[in-house]
């Protein structure tokens, strides 16, 4: 492992991807005094402002994001969330204020939303990790910020601060079905496409360097100097010297950096979204003043692991399942497969079964039966109102087999730092997971519990959370499942009615 100082902080650093790794650890660097910072990114994210509505195409760009404080007993990522959340609202505050908005945003803009985050479950008793993160957030002193929805007392103070909605998002007890959940009070949602560009616009502020494009700012390759890493080439031949690189590439990076086998991998999330018109009475219901962030089910396998949002202020309501977390395995240059996210910035080619820009154009038909399933028994005006899905994605995130993030140095490569591994819950952390990954970069404050967690591993003798590098022939490789196409979603939905 290489155990080198850190870098000067005239010397150039250059970070490979501006998700939002990538963007926090720029905004960071630049705060501490590092002058030469330069990001690159394939994307043009100027001209598409990180919405995927408007073409921009990683797990970054989005609509929203679950922020949430609880974690059951892994308290590492509690704190960060605490501490997350904190910044939130001072970013909030900066964009009230006027004292730093970016480009087409305004004062009246939010980059965070505190409307709750609830986690529902099917089983009539609280769950172990439900009573857990009760339990680990009043040992942090938040006492009444968890209300569960099956204890006296929690009702009692979630009415007193006019929580009922948001107690029972889908109106189950007034149907005469159990509603049992959690409801933790300090989340909510960032709205992901302006929160990036707030981050972006902090950056360019502090004097980091950010190259779009998909032959200016898209990484060919590393540069080396024996087995140093001085910098990456990019596509239009152009090299970047650095004295520090960091991959923060989400689903490419384990394509760009084979050492991760094994501990990272691209797997894909299925989500669905639906436009709900201003007169129907669901666009009060589903508004972030009523209706909060949710997750349902998260710990049942392929039959669970749903979550969602409160309509947006243009009347997107989305909905995300990631109970099968599903591949793209592709032979690599090296004879190894390692799946490979299929994005509008993919390459149109074949990989032997299905052509990726039929993969780009299809939803996997399990994804929509498990999504569909659930909004008929939890949200069933959805069908009412003859209110159809909108749009599908299949958004692609960095997997590691055991939901830690991978932040640390490459072994045997010095000059390279990697910074990925989200697995679905990094978002939250835009505001302040760059301040960590500086630290590492400098190697100080090294033994805090999460810094730990994330350093370069390897599975060991406990069984991993995430089954990683199934390959061509597993059972959650596109190439192997059924994928319908958006065409033939929607006549799904209609014949419903």
């Amino acid at each position: 492992m290489d155990q080198t100082g850190p870098p000067d902080q005239k010397s150039p650093i250059v970070i490979v991807g501006a998700g939002i790794f990538g963007l926090s650890t720029a905004l960071h660097l630049c705060k501490r005094g590092y002058s030469d910072v330069t990001v690159l990114d394939k994307q043009p994210y100027d001209e598409t402002l990180y919405s995927y509505i408007k073409g921009a195409d990683a797990a970054s760009a989005d609509i929203n994001k679950i922020v949430r404080s609880a974690y059951g007993s892994q308290t590492e990522y509690q704190h960060l969330s605490t501490e997350a959340i904190a910044e939130w609202h001072t970013w909030n505050t900066e964009l009230k204020a006027g004292s730093l908005v970016p480009p087409g945003m305004s004062t009246k803009d939010a980059v965070f939303v505190p409307n709750g985050n609830i986690s529902l479950s099917t089983s009539t008793e609280l769950p172990a990790w439900e009573l857990a993160c009760i339990d680990g957030m009043e040992k942090a002193g938040n006492k009444d910020t968890q209300l569960a929805t099956t204890i006296p007392r929690h009702k009692e103070i979630a009415a007193q601060k006019g929580l009922q909605s948001f107690m029972d998002p889908f109106q189950r007890e007034r149907r005469g079905k159990h509603n049992t959940g959690v409801l933790d009070t300090t989340g909510g949602m960032a709205i992901a496409d302006k929160a990036c560009r707030f981050a972006l616009h902090k950056a360019r502020n502090l004097g980091a360097k950010f190259i779009f494009g998909e032959e200016t700012g898209c990484m060919k390759e590393l540069c080396y100097q024996n087995s140093k890493v001085i910098g990456v080439k990019t596509r239009d031949g152009k090299t970047h010297s650095a004295e520090m690189t960091v991959l923060a590439c989400g689903g490419w990076t384990p394509v760009l950096l084979p050492e991760l086998d094994g501990l990272c991998e691209a797997t894909a999330g299925s989500v669905i979204l639906f436009k709900i018109p201003r007169q129907s009475p669901l666009w009060d219901r589903l508004g972030a003043d009523q209706f909060p962030t949710w997750m349902w089910d998260m710990r049942n396998g392929a039959e669970g692991g749903l979550y969602g949002f409160p309509r947006d202020e243009n009347g997107w309501f989305k909905v995300g399942y990631r109970g099968t977390k599903y591949t793209n395995p592709l032979r690599q240059g090296d004879g190894s497969e390692r799946s490979t996210p299929v994005t509008r910035w993919s390459a149109a080619e074949q990989d032997g079964n299905i052509s990726t820009g039929d993969k780009l154009t299809s939803f996997p038909q399990q994804a929509h039966q498990v999504l569909t399933g659930f909004l008929n028994e939890y949200l069933p005006e959805l069908s009412e109102e003859r209110i159809d899905i909108s749009l599908t994605r299949v958004c692609w995130y960095t997997d590691t087999f055991d939901n830690h993030y991978v932040v640390d140095r490459v072994p045997n490569k010095q000059g390279l730092m990697v910074a990925t591994g989200g697995s679905g819950h990094a978002f939250k952390y835009l505001p302040n997971i760059g301040n960590w990954i500086v630290d590492i970069m400098e190697g100080i404050y090294m033994d805090r519990p999460a810094v730990k967690a994330w350093r370069w591993r390897s599975v060991g003798g406990e069984k991993p959370t995430n089954i990683l590098m199934d390959g061509i022939g597993g059972p959650r490789a596109l190439q192997n499942i059924c994928l319908v196409e958006k065409a033939s979603l929607q006549s799904k939905e209609k014949a419903k009615l």
